[in-house]
């Protein structure tokens, strides 16, 4: 009985895996094992939001994408369902022509005006039979007025829809309007989808506010949803950060300043080339000597 002694290198575990044991994606012609493939995709498709999942090898010339069947592959059943309403749900998103209807009981696919995007339209729900405007998500009236990015609307006893609402626990991304759910925690959001970060209250934009002082005066004064203390220690770990990267800096760049000449002396050809043919003369003379 003959053994198969050809092995193939996996890039994600970095070992040499029988060949019958890996796998060669179809899109890209990069191989792995199976079981690496096997913890990769349902990783993917937990942080993938329903986007195209990608060849694990960063390094990938042709950028490979993962085909469906190798993904039912790959993934358990429930992960691979997961995926498919994700991606289902990204491509609504991602439609022009498509809305989601803004009553949480319903959430139909509703269809908008060609040429009306992001217009104030009327948008007849074909479940429901809620109106709303296409740009707001708010109920459709006469002479109605609308503004950009409001907050997930909630059902109210009367119309099946309310204004807006700083507590809501589904809300939508103010960047891609991606719907995010908060269950707990901290009012600081970051959208997995755009990774824009934004308040959960007020939809301000957070992304550059590394030490949250957002919540320090305002509406949302108070509102971050943990303790001072713990707000105090992050911004002391924040500031501790920048103060040992600057000590690093100032100490260093002395060094440097005084290294410097040395370094290009180091690089500096004539210098090299000097050198080089005084090595050879000493060998020559020690070759000549007399033994």
């Amino acid at each position: 009985m003959e053994v198969d002694n050809n092995t193939i290198y996996c890039k994600l575990c970095l070992t040499d895996c029988p060949e019958p044991e890996t796998s060669t994606l179809c899109s890209c012609e990069c191989t792995f094992c199976v079981q690496c493939l096997r913890q990769y995709v349902p990783l993917a498709i937990k942080g993938g939001a329903g986007g195209a999942i990608t060849c694990p090898d960063p390094a990938c010339k042709n950028t490979g994408t993962l085909l469906d069947s190798e993904i039912t592959s790959f993934a358990p059943g429930d992960q691979v369902e997961l995926y498919q309403r994700l991606r289902f749900e990204r491509s609504v998103q991602l439609d022009p022509n498509k809305a989601w209807c803004p009553v949480l009981d319903c959430q139909a696919v509703c269809y908008v005006t060609p040429g009306t995007e992001g217009k104030p339209t009327p948008v007849p729900c074909p479940t429901c039979h809620v109106v709303f405007c296409c740009a707001c998500r708010g109920p459709w009236e006469d002479g109605h007025s609308c503004s950009q990015h409001q907050p997930l609307m909630i059902p109210s006893e009367d119309s099946g829809l309310a204004g807006t609402d700083t507590d809501a626990v589904i809300k939508q991304c103010p960047v891609c309007n991606v719907y995010i759910e908060r269950n707990q925690g901290c009012a600081q959001m970051l959208c997995k989808n755009c990774k824009h970060t934004f308040c959960w209250y007020c939809l301000q934009n957070l992304d550059g506010d590394i030490f949250l002082r957002h919540y320090d005066k305002g509406p949302c004064r108070n509102k971050l949803g943990h303790s001072r203390a713990s707000v105090m220690w992050n911004r002391t770990q924040v500031v501790g950060i920048l103060l040992g990267v600057s000590i690093i800096v100032l100490v260093t760049s002395p060094l440097l300043l005084l290294a410097s000449p040395c370094i290009l002396c180091c690089v500096c050809k004539p210098c090299n080339a000097k050198m080089s043919k005084k090595i050879k003369r000493k060998d020559k003379k020690t070759s000549d000597s007399p033994a």
